[in-house]
């Protein structure tokens, strides 16, 4: 069996990819906040998941370490005691997406330690996580590139390099993200006016899926959207995070947004309306305005 690897962050991404990593053959040595997600995991693979009690002590533990943290917020808690127990030799995969500053930053923190950092994004949500169809963007150090390559393909799809320039593979997510999340606020939209025209949404969706616009978008999301089930597949708070992200961007390069500055307002109204950790599908309460429901929560 391959020698085991660390793994940070065991949430709706980091679970699939966990269990992929687990069928390419390897074990694993692993930390999550929620120490419950820690213990279903290795319950799930007996002698094939040990559990440690921090972050640091799954650093100490492995040379290659990934970490799948839902957040900045999350980043900037864990990294310190991550930090602290990076040395020589070790190398640090960070598949979350964070600002390429944030990246930049910590990719800076591991070299002054000795240890190499690539920075590895990845573009899909939970169903492509759990099949092992993630697409890897990533950007750093060449030879954890290489360490981490059959995992990669265990976990995903593809794999994009772009070079040493740390920050580039977080720019490229954010790109991604921009456009996808435009797109189904379009979907929306659509269905809002369907709806207030009393068109059949599902009709609509059929000569959606028959023509040039046709993508798994369409197939996937807009469902959801016609049904209003929105379970997290991609949290919708997070989606508005990378439309934040990408606006930012635009801003440092001088390169007007109009369509995601717009389409980040609605993901914020579903924010507000109470979707914020429901999929981001549920972008299309806020399309249906005085038609769309505040979600009501139970306690």
């Amino acid at each position: 069996m391959a020698e085991a690897v660390g793994f940070i962050g065991i949430g709706i991404m980091g679970k699939g990819m966990c269990n992929n990593l687990i069928k390419g053959g390897r074990s694993l040595i692993v930390w999550n906040r929620d120490t419950k997600k820690s213990e279903e995991l290795a319950k799930a693979h007996e002698g094939k998941v040990t559990v440690c009690k921090s972050a640091a002590e799954v650093v100490q533990k492995c040379t290659l370490i990934y970490s799948c943290l839902s957040t900045l917020e999350a980043s900037t808690a864990v990294w310190p005691e991550v930090q602290e127990a990076l040395s020589a030799g070790k190398m640090f995969v960070d598949c979350a997406t964070l600002t390429p500053e944030r990246m930049a930053f910590m990719a800076g923190a591991a070299s002054a330690k000795g240890a190499k950092f690539l920075e590895a994004p990845v573009s899909g949500s939970k169903g492509p996580a759990e099949a092992g169809q993630l697409i890897f963007l990533t950007a750093g150090d060449a030879a954890c590139k290489e360490a981490s390559k059959t995992d990669m393909e265990a976990m995903g799809k593809a794999t994009f390099y772009f070079g040493a320039d740390m920050g580039k593979g977080s720019k490229m997510k954010m790109v991604v993200n921009m456009i996808m999340g435009v797109q189904l606020n379009a979907c929306s939209e659509g269905m809002a006016l369907a709806e207030a025209m009393d068109l059949p949404v599902t009709d609509m969706i059929e000569i959606l899926k028959l023509g040039a616009m046709n993508s798994p978008m369409i197939g996937l999301k807009c469902p959801t959207m016609m049904n209003k089930t929105y379970a997290p597949a991609f949290p919708l708070k997070h989606a508005q995070k990378d439309m934040r992200f990408a606006l930012q961007m635009g801003d440092d390069v001088g390169i007007a947004l109009p369509l995601a500055a717009a389409s980040n307002e609605e993901y914020k109204k579903a924010r507000q309306m109470g979707y914020a950790d429901d999929d981001f599908s549920a972008v299309a309460e806020a399309s249906r305005g005085a038609n769309g429901a505040k979600k009501q929560r139970t306690s």
